[in-house]
């Protein structure tokens, strides 16, 4: 990598002790919601994001809810658990997003789409599968923060944007002004945090199919697809949503399980805006 990401990747904090209790939790079977609520509690930051997340439009409740508790009750255990992880290294990574345009909040939104799509997506194929993939995708896209920091740096973040505005590919415009994608940004820092190769490869890998190991290859495909239709400038738009189509198609999945679960999603959008 360019010496300014290595350098920067470096000088990343050490994950907090609470990633700790909730990789633990994870690996329960029948962990208790009152645990999950305890550890939870610990960290106003975290429970800050989940109750941002869970009163995003893309979720259907009657009111809003507002405390971990009625968060917890609601959402399965895995959902929630996975939200905590991520929110915890969306915490340590983030700076600002000027070069995209967009505010911590917006690609918090775009976290929560992409952990959501999983969710009603993913378990569709396979249970296992969506507990596995709700923490790469969730945070596939904190390379962002690396990329920006850079690209204001060198003060290209004016045409960088209007690149992004002409191109609408993230992908392209950060690899034509930084050198590399988020995504291969993102699996350099799960590496320097040593992270296991559950997490990073299905990101590392997301764009480029063709030479991702076999046993990974699915993970990576749905990532490649969960990256196009949660992108942080565009989530979920028509045209994002077309380009994932032609994406489900080309790697066989089931066609009527992916509209159904992405029509179900713009329905909620649609019903609480």
């Amino acid at each position: 990598m360019k010496k300014s990401f290595k350098e920067n990747i470096k000088l990343l904090p050490p994950l907090p002790s609470s990633i700790i209790e909730l990789n633990n939790l994870k690996k329960q079977k029948d962990v208790s919601k009152s645990k999950i609520t305890s550890i939870i509690k610990k960290s106003p930051m975290i429970m800050a994001d989940i109750l941002k997340i869970v009163n995003s439009d893309m979720f259907d409740f009657k009111g809003s809810i507002d405390n971990i508790g009625e968060a917890i009750s609601v959402f399965d255990n895995s959902f929630i658990i996975n939200i905590a992880i991520g929110s915890v290294i969306l915490n340590s990574v983030k700076t600002n997003l000027f070069s995209y345009a967009v505010t911590n909040d917006d690609f918090l939104y775009s976290c929560a789409l992409a952990s959501n799509i999983v969710n009603l997506w993913v378990s569709k194929i396979d249970i296992q599968l969506k507990d596995e993939l709700l923490l790469p995708a969730f945070v596939q896209g904190i390379g962002k923060y690396l990329i920006s920091d850079v690209i204001q740096s060198e003060k290209k973040t004016e045409i960088f944007l209007k690149e992004l505005e002409e191109t609408k590919n993230a992908s392209y415009c950060e690899e034509r002004f930084a050198g590399f994608t988020s995504a291969r940004v993102t699996a350099n820092i799960f590496k320097h945090w040593n992270f296991n190769h559950n997490i990073i490869f299905p990101i590392a890998f997301s764009e480029d199919i063709k030479i991702c190991p076999y046993s990974f290859k699915q993970k990576a495909q749905i990532m490649d697809i969960i990256k196009i239709l949660a992108d942080v400038r565009y989530p979920l738009n028509d045209e994002n949503i077309e380009k994932a189509l032609r994406k489900v198609k080309e790697y066989n999945f089931v066609v009527e399980d992916f509209l159904e679960s992405i029509n179900t999603i713009k329905e909620m959008i649609k019903q609480n805006s």
